[in-house]
């Protein structure tokens, strides 16, 4: 019990330590991650039948090969594409925000040293350092969502690209 209080106080200071800019920065890394997962699921739970499902209408089409056929079958793969790549732009600006919001900490924690500064003329070093820690988390924070939100947005871009090149593949017009 003592090792989870103790670990609750560790993160709590780190909190602390980063300011509101910190929070900001947990949820949109909670957001980004949330909507990666959503992506995967979909890819992983609905998309095939999706898929199957207008190939198979598709492939029901007796006339396949005319200017009207060809329109049709690209309406179908772009209502598909569609639900492929939903949200996938949203993933890149929230991945794109947090070192934004991480370098907006680090103007927020010089504030306070040059703050410091100004007001005890640098005679207090442990202010200072105070500032320089509120500048220094949320950079990393930042930095850190960034870098695996990137690895996230890298796997669900390469899924959607790679569905939506088979399902318009699979969509032959021989016939």
């Amino acid at each position: 019990m003592n090792d989870v209080l103790a670990a609750l106080s560790t993160v709590e200071t780190f909190v602390d330590s980063g300011g509101p800019i910190l929070m900001v920065i947990a949820a949109v890394t909670c957001v980004m991650w949330t909507l990666i997962f959503e992506r995967l699921w979909f890819y992983k739970a609905t998309l095939r039948k999706t898929v199957n499902g207008t190939i198979a209408h598709w492939d029901a089409r007796a006339e396949r090969k005319s200017w009207n056929a060809h329109q049709i079958r690209t309406a179908m793969i772009s209502r598909v594409t569609e639900q492929i790549r939903l949200n996938l732009d949203v993933i890149g600006t929230l991945v794109a925000l947090c070192p934004l919001f991480g370098l907006l900490g680090t103007v927020v924690g010089m504030i306070e040293v040059f703050n410091v500064l100004a007001t005890s003329g640098g005679a207090d070093a442990k202010s200072m350092a105070g500032g320089v820690k509120q500048a220094t988390i949320p950079t990393m924070a930042g930095m850190v969502a960034a870098i695996s939100g990137v690895f996230g947005s890298t796997i669900v871009n390469q899924i959607a690209n790679r569905e939506s090149q088979l399902l318009e593949d699979h969509m032959t017009m021989d016939h």
